[in-house]
């Protein structure tokens, strides 16, 4: 995100903390009200207390909550890396330079190895295969960058914290519902430092709204399922308004729903671009 807001290795790190304030992709629009919300900046052990009396009240079951919050400690880590932010500096043709051309054999094989289901995305959601696997490069390397961090306690920790605490207990209070809804267990909730999850980086809210069970299996599971993956990124590019059939260069439409995936124009130029080149079969 989809990020909409952070991104580990390569795009994840640089592009992490700068959508955290840009991308429409990163929170959910479901803001507990403030009379019920745990203070910011309190002894974490006790702003955890008020936090999980919070989620109950929001509907999440004792199971989920002691499952995913139980133990959990903040991480002075994650709020280094919040610190530490830095404004993103390369032109598009140094970035899109770095990032395309060493992913794109693999692309190109990503589309002959998932060739059928990409095909049924595009029949289902209107989005070209090109594109959900432009994203999926650039994102995490199609899988190989997802992120190690703990992604409640991440968000916890930021949650807590009283630079951006909103937005992120709308977070937190989001991978716990993933985790009541059964489409992963807390231990297997691990990617970017800021709580983005899966082989295309979604943030929990968005994860609840657009992760798709494509194979039928009962989980949406964006970490290691492949046609999960690739049906909620188009998914989510349906949900803003993606129009079938139409280009996504800049000034187009379906621009604009890039943009809504992640608020750089750099990085978005470089989605559409990576996506031209397959086309085109270079």
């Amino acid at each position: 995100m989809p990020f909409h807001s952070s991104r580990i290795s390569h795009l994840s790190l640089l592009f992490s903390a700068f959508l955290l304030f840009c991308s429409s992709t990163a929170f959910s629009q479901n803001t507990p009200s403030q009379s019920a919300t745990a203070p910011c900046g309190v002894d974490f052990g006790a702003w955890l207390q008020t936090f999980k009396t919070e989620a109950a009240a929001q509907g999440i079951s004792q199971r989920a909550i002691q499952a995913g919050l139980t133990g959990v400690t903040p991480d002075p880590a994650i709020i280094a890396r919040d610190r530490a932010q830095g404004v993103f500096k390369q032109s598009f043709e140094q970035f899109s330079g770095r990032m395309v051309p060493p992913r794109m054999t693999r692309a190109k094989n990503k589309m002959i190895q998932y060739g059928s289901i990409l095909g049924r995305v595009e029949q289902q959601f209107g989005v070209p295969g090109e594109v959900i696997v432009a994203i999926w490069g650039l994102e995490t390397d199609f899988g190989a960058g997802n992120g190690n961090f703990s992604t409640i306690r991440s968000l916890a920790t930021l949650a807590n914290d009283c630079r951006r605490p909103d937005k992120f207990r709308s977070e937190l209070l989001a991978a716990l519902k993933i985790v009541d809804r059964g489409d992963m267990a807390p231990s297997d909730m691990h990617g970017a430092w800021a709580g983005e999850i899966g082989q295309t980086q979604f943030l929990p809210s968005s994860y609840l709204k657009y992760a798709v069970d494509f194979d039928g299996n009962g989980r949406r599971d964006l970490i290691h399922d492949v046609p999960d993956v690739l049906a909620s990124t188009a998914n989510y590019l349906k949900g803003y308004g993606w129009q079938p059939g139409k280009p996504w260069d800049e000034g187009t439409p379906n621009f604009q729903v890039l943009l809504q995936w992640n608020a750089s124009q750099i990085y978005t130029k470089t989605v559409a671009y990576f996506a031209d080149q397959l086309v085109a079969g270079h």
